[in-house]
């Protein structure tokens, strides 16, 4: 339909023509626009509805039925939820981030990544699936709120077992655990590796066979948690004085979310793709692109509508928020 090739291509004109050679009909880019963003508006007006109906519910009073959001496509078992963020330009701002959160279902899978197995470092592994989103230009505690009524939305509950593996952000961690204090939080190990890569290259130098070494033998440290150690082991390098407080602060301050074999052995995740790949995959390739940039409000309507194209949900979307005057 018009909305999803508006959504898919990297642009509107080439959705367009992309239009034109599958239905042999011409269409402007002008048209796959309106219709496009016409309808992320009307998206975000009624997610922003649904989200402001769960939030003026009185706590504790329990929630008629109706009032809470749909479920859709609901999760069991093992769940995942990661939060991120990614810059796009908005046009008399400049750069700004966009905020988004992805639900994921968790399975176990018998066979070890080719990272992990080169490494020796994976006990088992998982594979994520049924991925939901939302996305926004939103402050933390905005995408908390519709991190949570995704929740809602994928059916989340306390019964269910709920990691949330992460960059390390302080506001990740702060609006996560408000809206699921039952959830295991995780550094992101790829994250934390990178940060001993980091003062690696500060003291012994890019791709210095040292360098490679000592990062090889703090993540054997690392990886059965002993983030403290590696803290110590920091402490211990002839680097400059900021490159040791802030590393040291890193491993000190989220030790006890490094437990990464420990978390393996459960059947955790211990790696952020998911989010970062939507980041890239779903935000930066729609809507990063030369120039000015998005007006704000055309931004957030298109971040709405592929919310929802990249939840597999945007048949439903159309036919719940689509005015049907709107063209498909």
């Amino acid at each position: 339909m018009t909305t999803e090739q508006g959504l898919q291509s990297p642009s509107f004109e080439r959705a367009a023509r992309l239009f034109a050679q599958a239905e042999g009909e011409p269409l402007c880019a002008d048209s796959v626009r309106r219709v496009t963003e016409g309808f992320g508006e009307q998206v975000r007006s009624g997610r922003a509805a649904e989200v402001a109906q769960v939030y003026a519910l009185t706590p504790g009073a329990g929630a008629p039925s109706a009032a809470l959001p749909q479920v859709v496509q609901p999760l069991e078992g093992t769940v995942n939820l990661s939060s991120d963020g990614t810059m796009i330009r908005i046009r008399g701002e400049g750069w700004k981030e966009v905020k988004l959160t992805v639900l994921s279902q968790v399975l176990a899978c018998l066979e070890q990544s080719p990272a992990d197995a080169a490494e020796g470092e994976a006990q088992a592994a998982v594979r994520l699936c049924q991925h939901s989103c939302q996305a926004g230009l939103w402050e933390a505690d905005t995408l908390g709120r519709y991190q949570y009524t995704e929740g809602l939305r994928r059916g989340l509950h306390e019964g269910q077992r709920l990691s949330s593996v992460n960059d390390g952000a302080a506001w990740i961690e702060r609006i996560t655990a408000e809206n699921y204090p039952q959830a295991v939080q995780i550094v992101d190990w790829t994250h934390a590796k990178g940060h001993l890569s980091q003062v690696a290259q500060e003291v012994f130098g890019e791709n210095s066979p040292a360098g490679t070494s000592w990062v090889a033998a703090q993540k054997k440290v690392l990886w059965p948690g002993g983030a403290l150690q590696v803290a110590e082991a920091i402490g211990a390098l002839p680097a400059p004085a900021e490159v040791v407080r802030q590393a040291q602060g890193y491993f000190q301050s989220n030790h006890h979310r490094m437990q990464y074999a420990q978390y393996r052995a459960a059947g955790y995740p211990t790696g952020s793709g998911t989010v970062e790949s939507g980041g890239l995959n779903y935000v930066q390739y729609r809507l990063k692109r030369p120039g000015p940039g998005w007006n704000r409000n055309k931004a957030q309507s298109m971040l709405a509508a592929l919310s929802e194209l990249h939840s597999n949900r945007l048949d439903l979307a159309w036919k719940q928020f689509a005015r049907p005057t709107n063209l498909r």
